[in-house]
């Protein structure tokens, strides 16, 4: 049911298909569509780009650094982006430094908690390539295979201006619809 109806269906108790004449119906996934070809869709994009909560989990040094980020010297709240201590308001997970596999399972599980649409910022050279602990028994490896990683910040740590900068990248995404949030 793409199109809208002049008439909405219903079904009666006998199972029997019934029309109500001077009713228009439609589907969810017509409306999807429909907001995807218009303006709207560029002025929810806007509002999204311009208030990217970010979920504070900082891991090794780059965690300093997105701590950093958040004080008064750089203040991310005036761009719009507000740390969040609950993957529940959030909409960007940072990965900051090294990931263990002791401690994959409870990132995948604040993955799943956080709301659609939803970004990945990789922050460090642990967190992309593996960094100092390349090949380590205990840490994980190509993390860009088990998350959808919009925006790679290299770096050991990097600089609260290169956490910055991630974060224009990925608003210049959200804007160019070309960012790895779900399908919204």
């Amino acid at each position: 049911m793409d199109e809208l109806n002049d008439n909405e269906t219903v079904e009666n108790q006998e199972g029997y298909v019934e029309e109500i004449p001077g009713v228009i119906t439609t589907t969810s996934m017509a409306i999807t569509e429909f907001l995807k070809k218009t303006k709207a869709q560029d002025l929810i994009n806007w509002g999204r780009k311009n208030s990217l909560w970010f979920l504070t989990q900082p891991m090794g040094c780059c965690g300093v650094e997105m701590i950093a980020t958040g004080c008064a010297h750089y203040d991310t709240d005036r761009f719009g982006i507000i740390p969040r201590n609950s993957p529940r308001a959030a909409d960007v997970m940072i990965i900051s430094g090294y990931v263990t596999k002791k401690y994959l399972p409870a990132l995948n599980t604040l993955w799943e908690q956080m709301a659609a649409p939803k970004w990945v910022i990789c922050m460090g050279d642990c967190s992309i390539s593996g960094g100092p602990f390349y090949e380590s028994y205990s840490t994980v490896q190509n993390i860009d295979k088990m998350f959808p990683i919009d925006v790679f910040i290299p770096g050991c740590p990097p600089r609260p201006e290169a956490l910055l900068q991630g974060f224009i990248e990925l608003q210049k995404k959200i804007m160019a619809k070309k960012d790895h949030g779900t399908d919204y």
